[in-house]
């Protein structure tokens, strides 16, 4: 492959080169005054030593290159340094790539302070944005008309629902440094999350049925908090009024705790299924709905990639939607962490 790679560089060498030989041939044949040169000793002479004279080429040029691709990682110093495998050519090219390397590293740089500076603006403006509306929320439980109430409550968890995402979304990039593994029953996890939604679940007459809840895994409480909140969010959101979500755990085969989380809601569409995690996708039934983002999933599943947590999901059109979270092995999580 390298050699193929030379002949196509130096093609044109050759190919001047066999021109050449053939002029010479030409002349000999038409010049009465070469008739009593041996064109094939000449040919056979000539050939020999351009193919010679390729394969030292090819083996100098080859060394040089593998020396070249070598330093790439320090080529200031393979530039200052006395070094005379590269031709006048290779070096001018290593300076001028030197210099455009290093004008893309200072832009690189000014870019990364300012995503920093700008995603430290974002996180201070979240915060900033919890205390009205806490202050919000108490003054919303005043309100003495309950329709208005509720109609309030929801517009309230719409728009805490919404920071909450853009919080983690944000925080999302650095979740290796903002995680702590510690032992935690789902249960307490879960009936969290529910009681967050008790008005809106009141407003659709939704019910929970849950059921081996007490059993514990290994996680970080706030991120696995946040995969939850956003698949009973969607239940919540999609299931029809007067229906009932069930909430269970199983232990599969290979001993992995799986968490289902399972409403009969309007379900997914087949052809929205295998695109439901996928960033800002809304799928077909989201795009009737002014409330979908298309980030909730996309946050989850990113984030339980990060936990070790699998997400699967199964769904039939009209009848609901079963979402399964598979927890790691504690052996997997030692691999995962390397604790």
């Amino acid at each position: 492959m390298v050699f193929l790679l030379f002949l196509k560089e130096r093609w044109a060498w050759i190919f001047f080169i066999f021109l050449l030989i053939s002029f010479i041939n030409i002349v000999f044949f038409l010049d009465a005054g070469f008739s009593g040169i041996s064109t094939g000793y000449f040919n056979i002479v000539t050939i020999i030593l351009v193919v010679f004279f390729l394969i030292w080429r090819y083996f100098k040029e080859t060394q040089g290159l593998a020396h070249f691709l070598g330093n790439l990682s320090n080529p200031r110093e393979f530039l200052n340094s006395e070094d005379t495998s590269l031709s006048p050519f290779q070096r001018k090219y290593f300076e001028e790539f030197q210099t455009v390397i290093e004008e893309k590293e200072i832009l690189l740089n000014q870019s990364n302070v300012k995503l920093l500076e700008d995603t430290e603006a974002l996180l201070a403006w979240v915060h900033e944005m919890k205390t009205p509306l806490t202050a919000l929320k108490l003054m919303i439980e005043q309100v003495d008309d309950i329709k208005l109430r509720h109609r309030l409550e929801n517009e309230w968890m719409r728009t805490h629902l919404l920071l909450d995402q853009q919080l983690h979304h944000t925080r999302l990039s650095s979740i290796e440094k903002d995680n702590r593994l510690e032992k935690l029953i789902l249960k307490s996890v879960v009936f969290k999350e529910i009681r967050e939604f008790q008005t809106w679940c009141m407003e659709k007459g939704i019910g929970f049925q849950t059921e081996g809840l007490e059993r514990e895994v290994i996680s970080d409480k706030k991120w696995l908090s946040f995969i939850v909140r956003q698949i009973i969010s969607n239940a919540i959101k999609y299931s029809r009024d007067n229906s009932e979500i069930t909430i269970h755990t199983e232990v599969d085969d290979s001993g992995h705790l799986l968490l289902h989380i399972e409403d009969c809601g309007i379900g997914i569409r087949p052809e929205d299924l295998p695109r439901i995690f996928q960033k800002s996708y809304t799928g077909t039934i989201g795009r009737e709905s002014v409330q979908s983002t298309g980030m909730g999933l996309y946050l989850a599943q990113n984030a339980a990639e990060s936990l070790g947590i699998a997400i699967y999901v199964s769904s039939i059109l009209d009848q609901g939607s079963k979402f399964t979270l598979q927890f790691p092995l504690q052996n997997e999580y030692h691999k995962s962490f390397g604790r």
